[in-house]
């Protein structure tokens, strides 16, 4: 659970829910796998089950705690629609965000079947954003089953891309993130594609996130695309000021 987050699109990581395991070519070097891992060498007690699937009810209420409005990436250490999370779980963690309407919630999935399934029995408040990953065209039914969800703000993390995507029907869709992969065992990236889908964004009147070129040092290869840096979000709504407030 972190205050602060050093992921560029995000304030700040709420993670009840740690774990999962891969399912897609994007999941093959998995940041979260290596930091769990990490976490559990250095006997962090959330992270003692290592990159297993674990829930952590002491954790739902850690929003609520939070005074300053925020933006929220939710399970950026798992996903909340894994098959092994139980539809009472994600209820309980929606009714969070629906409780603290002062932050903003990013709720990214890899498991988009089951979010189009699940989204009809959830209550879907005004702060709460869900995307889809896609990391090459062969994932690009995750952007169809997105489209049917009833979440108010949709967006796209084209992360790591490890291909082109082509062209995409953007039609509903909020933002647009993409990005190289980073880190050991990095696979790379070509501008043409991010340029592709920049452009695309432009023509569609559609906020463009570049988030890196990535690479084992992504620092240094930075996240300048053609002299720029793409930091467009979606609007903010007003967010109103906190609450004191406890899940009924």
């Amino acid at each position: 659970m972190s205050a602060n987050s050093k992921i560029e699109w995000t304030e700040s990581s709420w993670n009840p829910v740690t774990g999962c395991d891969k399912i897609s070519e994007g999941c093959k070097n998995c940041y979260a796998e290596r930091m769990s891992r990490r976490l559990k060498a250095m006997g962090s007690p959330n992270y003692c089950n290592g990159f297993k699937l674990t829930l952590h009810p002491d954790s739902l209420e850690l929003p609520l705690k939070w005074k300053k409005p925020r933006m929220i990436f939710v399970n950026s250490m798992s996903d909340l629609f894994h098959k092994d999370v139980s539809f009472g779980f994600i209820h309980e963690v929606f009714k969070v965000m629906n409780l603290a309407k002062n932050h903003t919630f990013q709720v990214l999935t890899k498991r988009s079947e089951r979010l189009e399934q699940l989204s009809p029995y959830l209550p879907w408040s005004s702060n709460i954003w869900t995307g889809v990953t896609i990391e090459s065209d062969d994932y690009l039914f995750r952007l169809e089953h997105l489209k049917k969800c009833k979440s108010d703000v949709k967006f796209l993390s084209l992360e790591p891309l490890l291909g082109p995507i082509g062209k995409i029907d953007l039609a509903g869709i909020d933002w647009v993130i993409a990005g190289g992969e980073s880190g050991p065992g990095s696979r790379p990236i070509k501008p043409q594609w991010i340029r592709e889908i920049r452009n695309y964004c432009i023509d569609a009147d559609i906020p463009f996130f570049f988030k890196q070129w990535g690479g084992f040092n992504k620092k240094k290869s930075g996240r300048i695309l053609d002299g720029k840096i793409w930091n467009e979000t979606p609007s903010l709504p007003v967010r109103l000021s906190c609450q004191e407030t406890t899940i009924a």
